[in-house]
């Protein structure tokens, strides 16, 4: 439940009619190894560990990073949690393994460049480009850790756990008492009181109290200064030598803080995202790419979303969000129809378009530039309403183009859905 509720803050996978929907939201995620690099810059226990990319320079971390080790952790990294139970489609089982020194480079090896199914990723998958080398700490105790934005206190919310390591949903459903929550006043800062419930919540059984305060209290400053929107670590464990470490680590980032924190972005792995998405991006649209097999061009979010309702209504599944905004230019649709139209599951695609600050006009031009530089094999359905809407009409009719023209929201979806068969 409560580590179910953090993750979807960072990514959704839904099923919707019988079909895989992958929603992503907006909000920097870093590996695994990247959130270890920033938690140590902190002043944070983390275990050593190096990122490798190929078998070559894991024999090289060996050599280099770990000459006395006698087992290392090999974790695969991808942007999803579950991956100690996940499954390789290879057929490889977990995405985190312990191993003799001797057995890294195979294993790592068998991973990297392979696609590796979690709970959170989907039947799709994610790529693993990178796999995260790590020493064996000897661990007496696991605990849950997680800070995350709580709307009712208006402000972050320290959430512990004296279990950890394993299905924190499990644990809270059977035994809610044993999850604590501390809400942070954001304006006074943690308080050494606060850190005191918070560790007293995990209940360390050999690390020491004091320094158990100061490590949640660098945990907090973290989740500030870094703009996060989640941190969590499941377990925070000690050690055998009385330490408070974070053994494994997700973190998220506010985009809106993109501005002021350009070390931490410029950290974003583009490769574990939707391509999509990430095309939008640099455009400047509004997507979310999902499952679906009508691609969507909306103006606004709220009539974007009333039109991935209608489609469900009548029978269709909506490929994407889109929102081109209210002022976007004649080359953002452009793109936005180079988008929509490189995903092989779009059958049909839905323009709708009501004019306020956008122009039909503009609408019309993108669309009829768009089916000069890109080849529309798929049926295209247009309602425009509003602003210049003779204008509009006139364009694509002087087009040539072969378009289903739709008066209003319900008889366009109608008709788009009619399209796919």
């Amino acid at each position: 439940m409560v580590r179910g509720l953090l993750n979807n803050l960072a990514t959704k996978s839904i099923k919707v009619a019988g079909k895989w929907q992958q929603q992503q939201l907006r909000r920097l995620n870093i590996h695994e190894y990247q959130g270890a690099e920033l938690m140590s810059k902190y002043g944070i226990n983390v275990p050593k560990g190096v990122a490798v990319s190929s078998v070559e320079e894991v024999r090289k971390a060996i050599q280099t990073t770990f000459p006395n080790e006698k087992e290392l952790v090999v974790k695969s990294q991808i942007l999803a949690g579950g991956r100690g139970l996940g499954t390789f489609t290879s057929g490889l089982q977990g995405g985190v393994h312990i191993v003799n020194i001797d057995l890294a480079e195979e294993i790592a090896g068998k991973m990297l460049g392979q696609t590796l199914v979690t709970k959170q990723t989907g039947p799709q998958g994610k790529v693993v480009s990178k796999v995260y080398l790590c020493e064996k700490v000897s661990l007496v105790n696991e605990m849950y850790f997680a800070i995350t934005l709580d709307r009712t206190t208006a402000g972050p919310l320290i959430i512990a756990c004296r279990e950890g390591g394993t299905s924190i949903e499990d644990l809270a459903e059977k035994f809610p008492d044993m999850i604590i929550k501390v809400p942070i006043d954001v304006f006074k800062g943690i308080t050494d009181e606060d850190a005191a419930k918070v560790v007293d919540g995990l209940a360390p059984k050999v690390a020491d109290r004091d320094a158990s305060i100061e490590q949640v209290k660098k945990l907090y400053n973290l989740f500030r200064e870094c703009d996060c929107t989640q941190l969590e670590i499941n377990p925070i464990a000690e050690t055998s030598d009385n330490k408070l470490v974070a053994a494994d680590a997700k973190l998220n980032f506010d985009d809106n803080a993109a501005f002021r924190q350009k070390e931490i972005f410029a950290l974003r792995d583009p490769t574990q995202e939707d391509p999509r998405e990430v095309a939008a991006a640099k455009a400047d649209l509004n997507y979310i790419g999902l499952d679906g097999e009508i691609g969507c061009m909306v103006n606004g979010a709220g009539l974007a979303m009333a039109t991935m309702d209608i489609i469900k209504l009548h029978g269709g599944t909506p490929a994407n969000f889109l929102d081109v905004g209210g002022n976007a230019s004649e080359g953002q649709v452009v793109e936005a129809f180079k988008i929509l139209t490189s995903d092989d599951k779009v059958k049909a695609i839905l323009v709708n378009i009501f004019g306020g600050i956008m122009k039909c006009d503009v609408i019309a031009s993108g669309i009829v530039n768009a089916a000069k530089q890109v080849a529309l094999k798929v049926p295209v359905v247009v309602r425009l309403e509003g602003t210049n809407v003779d204008q509009g009409k006139r364009i694509l009719k002087e087009s040539g183009m072969t378009l289903i023209t739709a008066e209003d929201l319900d008889d366009a979806a109608e008709k788009a859905v009619k399209a796919l068969k």
